[in-house]
């Protein structure tokens, strides 16, 4: 089995869940920017953390033989101040020619609050201006589909940004539909308490097709997997899903989106 793991909180992960990645196949991991677990107080901590997912986290992961990428925001979770937020999408452009920056992400909406919309519009702007690839985070359990029409209106509404270079993530069955619909990219986020279920996951597969869709761990400070791709794929061999198709959803499909930055390659 071979797999990617297009989005992986890894800072908050230990190394011997890069040993178990890499033992069941992984071939790399895309890190998208995240909340720390509680919230920073200054853009210079943003600036540290940048550098983190820029300079510090390849070399864990390459101790393992895994290449690591990572995507550039403040966090929806940390967008409330809008103050802040300027300032640290200001820092964002000297980080972005860094060889394993793939864009800016993951933006979006927490609570679809004024000041979130307001942060998410300027990081779009940014990344147009840019010409880079865009992750969306989209909300929890009942904000999701309000946040997630608010997410596509903001993208739809910025004639510069192109469907099928911005990925939506943590799709549901509630959503997806729509993602797909307007020619966007959608991510299933396989959590064991929220979000989407292996099962639930390839349900949404056999209804809704293969195409611009994609499954991850996200494996962030919460209760996560970050194996959670490969027990899927094994979930969908168990539904007598062929190597093929398996082959497509965990591996051919991230590297279809990804390899849209000339920075990603897989050896």
């Amino acid at each position: 089995m071979r797999y990617i793991e297009p989005h992986g909180h890894m800072v908050s992960r230990v190394t011997d869940d890069y040993q178990d990645m890499m033992s069941c196949g992984c071939q790399a991991v895309c890190e998208p920017a995240f909340w720390a677990g509680f919230d920073r107080s200054s853009a210079d901590g943003f600036y540290d953390y940048f550098c983190q997912l820029t300079e510090h986290e390849p070399k864990r992961a390459a101790r393992f033989g895994l290449p690591h990428y990572c995507w550039l925001c403040i966090n929806p979770k940390e967008s409330e101040d809008v103050k802040l937020a300027s300032e640290v999408i200001e820092l964002i452009p000297q980080f972005l020619d860094r060889p394993t920056v793939l864009g800016i992400g993951e933006i979006g909406l927490n609570k679809n609050s004024r000041n979130e919309l307001k942060v998410l519009e300027m990081h779009v702007d940014l990344a147009a201006r840019h010409d880079q690839l865009i992750l969306v985070h989209t909300p929890h359990l009942e904000d999701k589909l309000k946040g997630t029409r608010l997410i596509l209106d903001v993208l739809r509404n910025d004639s510069r940004i192109q469907p099928g270079r911005c990925v939506i993530d943590h799709v549901e069955e509630h959503t997806v539909k729509s993602v797909l619909d307007q020619g966007f990219w959608a991510g299933m986020t396989l959590y064991p308490e929220s979000k989407c279920t292996a099962a639930r996951a390839i349900d949404i597969l056999e209804v809704y097709g293969s195409e611009r869709i994609w499954m991850n761990s996200a494996c962030d400070w919460g209760v996560s997997v970050p194996l959670a791709v490969p027990r899927a794929a094994l979930e969908m061999r168990r539904r007598g899903h062929t190597a093929e198709f398996v082959d497509r959803m965990i591996y051919q499909n991230p590297i279809r989106f990804m390899s849209q930055s000339p920075r990603f390659k897989v050896v």
